[in-house]
């Protein structure tokens, strides 16, 4: 029944929870059809934005319109309130000091025993079990004084609380434990590459950390993915360094070494980032004009293709800023998020919730919006999120993106540069329900079999 309102339910592994009240839809049923626009009335007033569900869980967003005051505290915030869901059978087991936080809710305690509340990363989360499952419901906000333009986490609480008490089981299929997955050594190419070179990772920017602290030294390739430019694209801090970046192309952000930027100082929330703080992602810069396995022709420098890295489902609703695209397979819950594409060519493009995605298929151009046109260097910031018990989290995506450019140019780069701005400590990092085993990725004995001491 519910298939015919969420497509696919049927493919989860787990059971759906969402804020469907099932009687009194199917009762509305029994007396005639009903206009989907009229659904909200059965889910709580809540809007379906997307739902989808593959062979590791599911993942849905709702969202609330800022006309809908029954039951509710009076807010500022002057727009819809986006909710999340997930509920997953594979949960990523990185190291994470912040990780299992959280206060009880006491209006909740009944029906959400071990129920956790609290704010990670830029969201209200709300972590539970059911039927041996980990859930998460969360609301992107600030910890802060409301505003019309803001939400702040205090005016999310009661939202994400009257979500919580709607939802019931809509399908999916009874629990089963997931499979232990093993992480391999990813493949690299056997042959050098006569020019790609990059620092260490970890080695970010003298002084750019935040709270005087460094990088993080993690050589986890999380997923294997088509890089999300053409060749040549360069990986540099947009922000810190001898002078501000710009837009320029000859100038040392647009040339090798590649430099990890994924724990210089902003203000976001990264609980892999040894200060708490942190750049979220990447930054990637494309050259000159990119040299395409399909031939050059055509190529524009100042509207330089951005490509979608997997096969996998869009999360982006009309006039967002960021687009995400979410790989859900038997071995991966993983979402790769593209940041400062124009949000009105994005909105034309169709690149809105729910558009499935091929490998390399052309999603927009790199551009420079960051609240407004030329609000930020022309680049591409991008970025990595995997699921585990505390929700959706930010891990560093330079190595991913050191071996999927590898892949694309068909050689092996050359790490260079053994002064380290700062110390990051070694941590284990990135595996599905266990620690990453194997050779690592990179490293002195990797260049070594390819013939090549590092300098």
């Amino acid at each position: 029944m519910t298939s015919t309102i969420f497509t696919g339910i049927g493919r989860s592994p787990v059971p759906v929870l969402l804020p469907l009240d099932t009687s009194a839809y199917l009762s509305a049923r029994r007396r005639g059809a009903v206009d989907p626009q009229m659904l909200p009335r059965y889910q709580s007033d809540f809007r379906t934005d997307l739902f989808d569900a593959g062979p590791s869980g599911y993942d849905a967003v709702f969202s609330l319109a800022p006309e809908v005051t029954s039951g509710l505290p009076s807010r500022i915030f002057a727009k819809p309130v986006e909710v999340q869901i997930t509920g997953s059978s594979l949960i990523y087991d990185v190291a994470d000091p912040a990780g299992g936080k959280g206060e009880s809710v006491k209006a909740l305690a009944a029906d959400y025993p071990d129920l956790r509340r609290f704010i990670r990363e830029g969201y209200v989360r709300y972590a539970f079990t059911r039927f041996g499952v980990p859930y998460v419901v969360s609301i992107q906000c600030l910890d802060s004084a409301p505003r019309p333009k803001r939400l702040a986490c205090r005016e999310a609480y009661p939202i994400a609380e009257r979500f919580l008490r709607a939802l019931r089981v809509t399908g999916g299929q009874p629990s089963r434990s997931a499979p232990e997955i093993t992480p391999l050594a990813a493949e690299r190419p056997s042959v050098l590459d006569a020019d790609f070179t990059f620092r260490p990772v970890g080695d970010i920017v003298m002084n750019s950390g935040a709270r005087g602290q460094g990088g993080r030294a993690d050589g986890t390739a999380y997923s294997q993915i088509r890089f999300p430019l053409d060749a040549p694209a360069y990986v540099h801090s947009q922000s810190f360094g001898r002078r501000r970046a710009s837009d320029k192309f000859e100038q040392p952000w647009s040339q090798y070494p590649w430099r990890d930027n994924f724990c210089e100082a902003r203000d976001f929330n990264v609980g892999q980032c040894a200060s708490g703080l942190g750049h979220q992602g990447q930054d990637i810069r494309p050259g000159v004009c990119p040299v395409r396995r399909d031939g050059p022709a055509g190529c524009d420098p100042w509207r330089q293709r951005v490509l979608a890295v997997r096969d996998g489902v869009v999360i982006r609703s009309a006039r967002q800023q960021g687009a995400v695209i979410q790989v859900n397979t038997g071995t991966e819950h993983i979402r790769f998020r593209y940041m400062h594409m124009n949000p009105n060519a994005m909105d034309t493009d169709g690149l809105l919730n729910g558009r499935a995605l091929r490998e390399g298929e052309p999603i927009g151009v790199v551009s420079n919006y960051l609240d407004h046109p030329n609000g930020t260097t022309r680049h591409l910031h991008f970025d990595v999120q995997l699921f585990t018990r505390d929700g959706w989290i930010w891990v560093n995506p330079y190595v991913t993106l050191i071996a999927a450019y590898e892949r694309l140019i068909g050689g092996r780069g050359r790490e260079v540069g053994l002064e380290m701005a700062a110390s990051p400590t070694a941590t284990t990092t990135g595996a599905i329900g266990t620690p990453p085993q194997g050779p690592p990725l990179l490293g002195p004995a990797a260049d070594a079999a390819a013939g090549r001491d590092r300098n």
